[in-house]
C-alpha cells in the first residue's frame, strides 16, 4: 500500500491554497452580492470574511493538532467518533466533486458563453482527464500544476485591481443601501462560496515537511492574502462600474476588463480568469483523492482506494476512482451553475459548522494534547461561527424561492451516506454482520430463492458428489436453505452438521428441519473467526454459502476443517462477488490464483468456476483435501 512522499513546503502550501481557494467566487459572486444589495453588499463581503477566518483558524488548529492525510474526516472522528467522521468525510467528498464540477461549467461559461454544450462537455472531459493524469504523475508534478496556476491567479486580480484603483469614485456607492437590510444577509450567503475550499488543503498533510506547522501557516498567510485581494477587487468593482449594470452581468469581470483594457485587453484578461477557474477545479482534483485513502486506511471505503502508486506515490486507484466519478457528474449537471451553487454553499456552511463544534469538542477532550497553533478565542470564534451560519441559511430559506427545497436535497445527500456507511460496516466488521443478520432473518427467508436458486443449490450439491449415508459440515447455514437440500442428500443414515453466528437463523432453520421431520440435523451456535464448533466431529465433506467472504482469519478457518476431514474428501464453497454487478466482495477472492493459493495452504486444492447470475457473480470454489497439516 505504501505512504505519500513528503515534498511540499511553506510556500508551496500558500500557493496551492490560493489557488484552491480562488476559483469562479470571485469572479462570479462580485455581481450576485450586488444584485441582492446593491453597495452594501461590502458588508456581506466583511461578514463572510469574518466567519471564514475564524474557520481558517479553526482549521489551522485541528491540522495541528493531528497532521494526518484525512483532514476533517479525521478531526471529527476523533472529536465524536468514527460514524460522525464518515458522515462528514462523505460530506466533503459530495461538496468537493460539486465543486469540480462548479468550476469547469462557471469556467466553460466564462471562455464560450455560446450554446454549444456537447463542445463544452467534451472540453470539460478532456481537461478533466489532463488533470488526473498530471495528479496520477505525483505530488511533485501535481504541485507544479497548481502553483502556476496560482501565480496566474494572483496576476489576474493584481491587473484587475490596479488600474481600478485610480479610477474609483465613490459616488457609485450612493445610495448605499439599495434594499432592505435582509438583503445583506442573503447576499452574504451566496458570497460565502468564493471562500471555500479550505478543507481540501488539510488533505495534503502527510505530502507536507513538517506539517503540524507548515499548513496552519500557509493557510493563515494565504488566507490574508485571499481576503485582502477579494475586499479590493470588489471595491474596485463597484466604485468603477454602476452597480445595477454590473449585478445582471454573467461575466461581470469581464466588464470591468474591458473598461480599463479594451475589448482585445478585455478578451486576454477573460481568457486569464478561464485559466484561475480551471486551476481551482485541478486543485480540488488533486486533493480529493487523498480523502479516500483516509477512508479506505479506517476501512470506510474500499481497500484500492489507499494503493499508492509505486513509482509515482501518488493514491492512483484513488484518483482513477475520482476520474470516472467526475466525468458522470460533468455530464449531469453541465449547465447548472446557479443549482451546483445553491447546493454547494449550504452544504459548505454545514460543514464548516461541525468543523467549529469540532475544535470545541477537541479542547475539551485534549487539553494536554501538544498543539503546534492555538486559535485565539477559538471557543468563542467557533460559537460566533456557528451562530452566523444558522442566520445566514435562515434567511436564504425564508426569502429565496426554492430553498427549502434545495436545501432539502443537500441533507438527503448527507443523509445516503448512512446506508453506506452500515454497507461498509457489513463489509468489514463479523460482529456488526451477526447482529444485522440477527435483525433480518426473516428478510433472507423471504427471498431465498433469489439468494440461492433452486439451480444454483443444485449445482452445489452436484459439484459435492454422492452423499448418501456421508456426514456433512455446513458452514454458515443461514435460514436453512441449503440445509434442507442437503438433509435429503445423505438420508437415509448420514447426518449434518450446521454452524451459523445468528441465532435467530439458527431457530428458523431448526423450524424448518422440525416441519421436515430430519432429526439427523444438528445445529451449533458458533462465531466462526478462527475455528469452527469445538464439538463438530470428523465428516466426509464440507459445503459453504456466502460465508468466507466476511472470515477476517480464512486461513485459520480453513486449517480447523482439515482437521476434521480425510484426505480426498470433497469441499464446495459458494460465495458472491459484484454485488448489483457494482460492489466487490473480499479482494482476496477477486483472484482465482490468490483463492486457490489460499485454500493449497490449508491442504486443499481446489478449482474455481464463475457464473453471472441476476444480481451478482457466483463464485464456485470446488476440490478436495489433498494432505494432512
Amino acid at each position: 500500500m505504501g505512504h505519500l512522499k513528503k515534498v511540499l513546503n511553506l510556500w508551496t502550501i500558500v500557493f496551492i491554497t490560493i489557488n484552491s481557494i480562488i476559483g469562479t467566487g470571485i469572479f462570479f459572486l462580485p455581481a450576485i452580492g450586488a444584485k441582492y444589495a446593491g453597495p452594501s453588499s461590502l458588508i456581506s463581503w466583511v461578514i463572510i470574511m469574518f466567519v471564514i477566518f475564524c474557520v481558517v483558524m479553526v482549521l489551522a488548529e485541528l491540522v495541528s493538532m493531528f497532521p494526518n492525510v484525512g483532514g476533517v474526516y479525521e478531526y471529527t472522528k476523533q472529536a465524536f467518533g468514527k460514524f460522525a467522521g464518515f458522515l462528514v468525510g462523505w460530506l466533503t467528498w459530495i461538496i468537493s466533486n460539486v465543486t469540480i464540477a462548479m468550476l469547469i461549467v462557471g469556467a466553460i461559461q466564462y471562455l464560450l458563453p455560446y450554446p454549444l454544450t456537447m463542445v463544452k462537455i467534451i472540453i470539460s472531459i478532456i481537461l478533466v482527464l489532463v488533470f488526473n493524469f498530471i495528479a496520477y504523475r505525483g505530488m511533485k508534478t501535481s504541485a507544479v500544476m497548481l502553483v502556476t496556476f496560482a501565480i496566474i491567479t494572483l496576476i489576474s486580480i493584481i491587473i484587475l485591481i490596479v488600474p481600478g484603483i485610480s479610477t474609483i469614485s465613490l459616488s457609485m456607492l450612493k445610495p448605499f443601501f439599495a434594499g432592505p437590510p435582509h438583503n445583506i444577509l442573503i447576499a452574504a450567503f451566496f458570497i460565502f462560496e468564493t471562500f471555500v475550499g479550505w478543507e481540501s488543503i488539510t488533505f495534503l498533510a502527510e505530502e507536507t515537511k513538517n506539517a503540524k506547522k507548515v499548513i496552519p501557516k500557509g493557510m493563515i498567510s494565504a488566507a490574508a492574502i485571499i481576503m485582502g485581494l477579494g475586499l479590493l477587487l470588489v471595491f474596485v468593482s463597484l466604485t468603477n462600474i454602476p452597480w445595477q449594470i454590473f449585478a445582471v452581468s454573467k461575466v461581470p469581470m469581464s466588464l470591468l476588463a474591458n473598461l480599463f483594457f479594451g475589448k482585445a485587453g478585455g478578451d486576454f484578461i477573460t481568457l486569464l480568469i478561464y485559466v484561475v477557474i480551471i486551476g481551482a477545479a485541478a486543485g480540488f482534483i488533486v486533493s480529493t483523492p487523498r480523502l479516500l485513502v483516509a477512508l479506505s486506511r479506517d476501512k470506510l471505503f474500499l481497500k484500492q482506494m489507499q494503493m499508492i502508486h509505486p513509482r509515482y506515490k501518488s493514491p492512483y486507484k484513488a484518483i482513477i476512482f475520482q476520474t470516472i466519478v467526475t466525468i458522470i457528474l460533468i455530464a449531469i449537471a453541465f449547465g447548472s451553475y446557479k443549482l451546483l451553487l445553491s447546493i454547494v454553499i449550504p452544504l459548505t456552511i454545514i460543514l464548516y459548522m461541525v468543523l467549529s463544534a469540532t475544535l470545541i469538542r477537541l479542547r475539551k477532550l485534549y487539553k494536554k494534547r501538544k498543539r503546534y497553533f492555538k486559535t485565539p478565542f477559538g471557543v468563542v470564534g467557533s460559537w460566533i461561527t456557528i451562530i452566523i451560519s444558522i442566520i445566514l441559511l435562515v434567511f436564504w430559506i425564508r426569502f429565496i424561492p426554492d430553498a427549502w427545497f434545495i436545501f432539502k436535497f443537500g441533507l438527503s445527500l448527507i443523509v445516503l451516506g448512512i446506508p453506506i456507511f452500515i454497507l461498509i460496516e457489513l463489509y468489514y466488521d463479523p460482529k456488526l454482520i451477526t447482529s444485522v443478520n440477527d435483525i433480518f432473518s426473516y428478510f433472507v427467508l423471504w427471498f431465498e430463492k433469489i439468494n440461492l436458486p433452486h439451480k444454483v443449490r443444485r449445482m452445489v450439491l452436484n459439484l459435492g458428489g454422492n452423499l448418501k449415508n456421508k456426514k456433512v459440515l455446513e458452514l454458515g447455514c443461514s435460514v436453512g436453505t441449503l440445509t434442507l437440500s442437503l438433509a435429503k442428500a445423505v438420508k437415509p443414515k448420514g447426518k449434518v452438521y450446521a454452524i451459523d453466528t445468528s441465532l435467530n437463523k439458527l431457530k428458523i432453520t431448526q423450524k424448518r428441519m422440525d416441519f421436515w421431520g430430519h432429526k439427523h440435523v444438528k445445529l451449533f451456535h458458533h462465531n466462526i473467526e478462527k475455528t469452527i464448533h469445538p464439538k463438530i466431529p470428523n465428516v466426509d465433506a464440507v459445503f459453504s454459502v456466502g460465508i468466507i467472504g466476511y472470515l477476517q482469519y480464512i486461513k485459520d478457518v480453513l486449517k480447523d476443517v482439515n482437521k476434521r476431514l480425510k484426505i480426498g474428501s470433497k469441499i464446495v464453497f459458494l460465495d458472491y462477488d459484484r454485488f448489483f454487478y457494482i460492489i466487490p466482495n473480499a479482494p482476496w477472492l477477486r483472484k482465482d490464483s490468490i483463492v486457490k493459493r489460499i485454500f493449497n495452504s490449508a491442504g486443499f486444492s481446489v478449482d474455481i468456476d464463475r457464473k453471472n447470475g441476476l444480481l451478482w457473480q457466483y463464485i464456485f470454489i470446488h476440490g478436495k483435501k489433498v494432505r494432512d497439516l
